[in-house]
């Protein structure tokens, strides 16, 4: 048994004797431990306390030099696995092109559907090691990975073939989401019914033989996916063993919301646009509310209503939506600053939305999002600062100053 004790922390973030989804005012609270040690045993968390109260037992100590220790962050919507850039397409939204207008000319995700077509999966695989190094460097342990740029049988499958990959090599949390379902491919501009057939009857079985995913995920938007074809793909996909995530609310009240929330939907994402009645439906059952600031920063849009959702009782959680056309990044710490500074959350809450909220919106709240015993030692070790709140304030530095996954430092 491999046994681990950190000592001088200045403070354990989120350190909870037990964890469980938070909703509303629960946000607001983050236990901390001040002066503190960290006690783990073969890459799990097994006990901590104050300095004054050391324990007993002694083992390899390392000296985390007064900086802070939070969990590691839990990015619960990526699309991380993708060929290439899409710079000229930020170049046309400064010159005015809307996203749906760059969508409708062959664009945004078809665009991305051609580059990931002459990529062959070795190269997929690479570009992905090397971006899955990158976020977990800034924090991140746990991560959930969208396919949505094949939109082919063979492109698809390519895409979810790749994240069994980094599953099998990386020691990050990865969880996969079936994202056929992301746009209509242009043979299929004008026959719907075909493409949904071929999602459901040619795609949907390979995926469950193989296993190559655990959620399905539909982008329910107006020019997209109607909400009659959301629920018809969702409810093939969970008779195959996956759960809803769906992609709601994003460019308009799409009814994605409404939704998810009927399908009993582990997530709704997104909700940059939202009602009464969409914040009612999801403040009343067990669906989480991802909020992805820095999708609303890069595309212009108005930031998603934390405070609302959040006064409404609803549980939500942050992610970075990195993918290539609207988030072309998966710095879980600016997520956090910009949460704080354009959406009005409460550091405390920005932090527990992006841990323990991030952990339960991919089914892993038994072994990420928190300084529990029992869950696995992923966290991130700040440089001294001043205060939590620096943290999100200070948006522009780098303070992660190492991180640690299932016990060991990457």
């Amino acid at each position: 048994m491999s046994s681990v004790l950190i000592v001088n922390s200045q403070q354990l973030v989120n350190a909870r004797e037990s964890s469980s989804l938070l909703r509303g005012a629960e946000l607001a609270h983050l236990p901390c431990i001040e002066n503190a040690w960290l006690l783990i045993e073969d890459g799990e968390i097994v006990s901590w306390g104050p300095m004054s109260q050391p324990p007993s037992r002694t083992t390899t100590t390392i000296d985390a030099g007064g900086g802070y220790i939070l969990p590691a962050w839990c990015d619960s919507h990526t699309h991380l696995v993708f060929a290439g850039s899409r710079e000229a397409e930020f170049v046309d939204k400064i010159k005015g092109l809307t996203y749906a207008e760059i969508n409708a000319r062959g664009g945004g995700i078809l665009n991305s559907a051609a580059k990931l077509a002459a990529t062959s999966e070795d190269q997929l695989f690479n570009d992905a090691w090397r971006r899955l190094e990158e976020i977990s460097r800034l924090g991140t342990g746990a991560v959930e990975i969208k396919s949505g740029y094949g939109l082919t049988v063979e492109g698809e499958l390519k895409m979810l073939r790749v994240i069994r990959r980094l599953k099998e090599r990386s020691s990050l949390s990865i969880k996969a989401t079936f994202l056929g379902a992301h746009t209509y491919p242009l043979a299929y501009k004008d026959d719907h019914a075909a493409y949904i057939d071929l999602l459901i009857n040619e795609l949907l079985p390979v995926i469950a033989r193989e296993g190559l995913a655990d959620y399905i995920d539909v982008f329910c938007e107006k020019g997209f996916f109607s909400p009659g074809e959301t629920d018809q793909v969702c409810r093939a996909g969970m008779a195959r063993g996956l759960r809803p995530k769906i992609h709601a609310n994003q460019l308009g009240l799409s009814g994605g919301v409404q939704a998810g929330v009927r399908l009993g939907a582990l997530s709704v994402d997104h909700l940059e646009s939202m009602d009464e009645e969409a914040i009612t439906a999801l403040a009343h059952s067990a669906t989480i509310g991802t909020l992805l600031p820095t999708a609303a920063y890069f595309l212009r849009m108005p930031f998603q209503p934390a405070r609302q959702l959040i006064d409404a009782g609803c549980a939500i959680a942050l992610a970075s939506d990195f993918n290539p056309g609207s988030s072309p990044g998966g710095n879980m710490n600016f997520v956090v600053s910009m949460s704080c500074i354009q959406m009005k959350m409460l550091p405390e809450e920005a932090i527990n939305a992006a841990t323990i909220n991030g952990a339960y919106a991919m089914d892993l709240g038994a072994e990420a999002g928190s300084i529990t015993p029992g869950k696995k030692a992923n966290l991130i070790f700040t440089r001294p600062v001043s205060s939590l709140a620096y943290l999100p304030y200070a948006f522009g530095s780098n303070l992660v100053e190492k991180v640690m996954i299932r016990g060991e430092f990457i």
